[in-house]
């Protein structure tokens, strides 16, 4: 059955900023205070995303959250007019009110986990937002997630809607950052790895020595469960506390897959080797004997610190139009000498991977999200693409239209004391609200809502 991967970036939002709000997030937390450019990091992610369309890879985009979210303010207690409220907020809880301001939904890997029909029992595909219950900024994505996934994809005979987990830290759900699918091609049926960082139930909330784990076992299993999934099909496994306490709060900051390869730093998972032979044995099994090919990057060759300091497993694996397959890496890849040596050992020899693109995302890095953190995998088969709205596939048409939007209604500087002032709020929303337009999904902020 012939399929595609369609890549979905997060539009990066009029709010991008640097409050280091993520515990675990070293990037987050070193540049915490720097002046941000929402502008300069919205364009580097459509540049990102209009470089994967020009190599063939199917690419689409996400809106970004309304922010700062006046009505979590409200919701906290915070009284009066939206002004009132964000000045009443900044003068006694300015951590709260950079919370509520967070653009981290740019970060679309964390938005979702997403099985394809050739996967599930029913032959639908599947979606669960994440609760994103570990930080307060992020836990308040979920709702407008599955609002616009529910736009993009409505149709239910082929398309499966679950709610997010109970928002509770037992059932902490980081989405697709913690699962990776195998196949040996699309349409095919695949094996799909859920990594988790604990048991929600039975281990203390830390369950590593430096930082907090996020994604429970329990909340990967309820996926699993919800998505009907194959437990032949399935490979779940634990991450390293090492890699944690290193600051890879997610596993895509320790591994990539795509396809039949997965590129995997030693310390990815406890037994990382024996996670790699279940992963080989069932895919070898789905895929009538096709190879799994695992590429293994030793702490020798790249230490957990280096490969937390220059995001090389958050590259994107992608098939590109000719069929090979080329590594999306960030360009402090290219700027360290051992993350570079890797990549020069891994690209255009007689391994899977031909080509390597280096990407300028340095407004993103900065807060701890790459390459692959910036994009959801969905993939579709020919009928389910022909169910879809289209209005969020990246054109060279509509790339220009959002790289003018973004010209025209983002801010060059923003510093932390502007998260207070409305006319950034009025900016945003005037900007969000064109931009449903642009790319046809209607009504889905609360401030259209509330004036239907």
């Amino acid at each position: 059955m012939s399929a595609i991967e369609l890549n979905f970036d997060g539009i990066v939002g009029p709010t991008h900023n640097y409050a280091g709000l993520a515990h675990g997030n070293v990037a987050s937390t070193t540049h915490r205070g720097l002046v941000s450019s929402p502008r300069a990091g919205a364009l580097q992610g459509l540049a990102k995303a209009k470089l994967l369309a020009d190599l063939g890879v199917p690419q689409a985009v996400v809106p970004p959250q309304e922010r700062p979210d006046v009505a979590a303010l409200k919701a906290l207690g915070f009284e009066g007019s939206d002004a009132e409220a964000l000045h009443q907020a900044a003068r006694e809880a300015p951590r709260l009110l950079a919370a509520v301001a967070s653009a981290s939904s740019m970060w679309t890997a964390n938005a979702a986990t997403v099985s394809p029909s050739a996967d599930t029992r029913d032959e639908r595909v599947h979606f669960t937002p994440a609760n994103l219950v570990a930080h307060l900024h992020r836990s308040l994505e979920p709702a407008l997630v599955g609002r616009v996934l529910h736009r993009i994809f409505p149709d239910p005979a082929h398309f499966a809607h679950h709610a997010p987990l109970a928002a509770t830290v037992a059932l902490g759900d980081e989405g697709a950052a913690n699962h990776t699918r195998l196949c040996a091609d699309f349409g095919r049926a695949g094996v799909e790895l859920f990594v988790y960082g604990r048991d929600g139930l039975d281990d203390a909330p830390g369950g590593a020595a430096r930082f907090d784990t996020r994604q429970t076992r329990e909340a990967s299993e309820a996926v699993v469960r919800l998505h009907r999934l194959d437990r032949a099909r399935v490979v779940v496994a634990r991450q390293d506390p090492a890699a944690v306490d290193a600051g890879a709060f997610h596993n895509d900051v320790v591994a990539v897959g795509h396809r039949n390869v997965l590129l995997a730093h030693e310390r990815a998972w406890v037994d990382g080797v024996g996670v790699a032979d279940r992963l080989a044995r069932r895919f070898a099994e789905v895929s009538g004997g096709h190879e799994l090919v695992v590429c293994w990057v030793g702490e020798s060759e790249l230490s957990l610190a280096d490969s937390v300091g220059c995001y090389l497993f958050n590259s994107q694996l992608v098939t590109v139009g000719d069929g090979t397959m080329a590594l999306i890496a960030p360009i402090e890849c290219q700027e360290r000498a051992r993350a570079r040596a890797v990549i020069e050992r891994l690209v255009g020899g007689p391994g899977p991977i031909a080509a390597v693109h280096y990407v300028d995302l340095r407004q993103s890095m900065r807060n701890g999200g790459g390459p692959a953190c910036l994009r959801l995998r969905v993939e579709l088969t020919d009928a389910e693409r022909a169910r879809m709205e289209t209005g969020t596939l990246l054109t060279n048409a509509l790339h220009a239209r959002l790289v003018a939007w973004v010209e025209k209604h983002y801010r060059d500087r923003l510093e932390a004391a502007e998260l207070a002032d409305c006319s950034l709020l009025d900016e945003s929303r005037t900007a969000l609200d064109e931009l449903t337009g642009i790319l046809g999904l209607g009504s889905i902020y609360p401030f259209q809502l509330a004036g239907a």
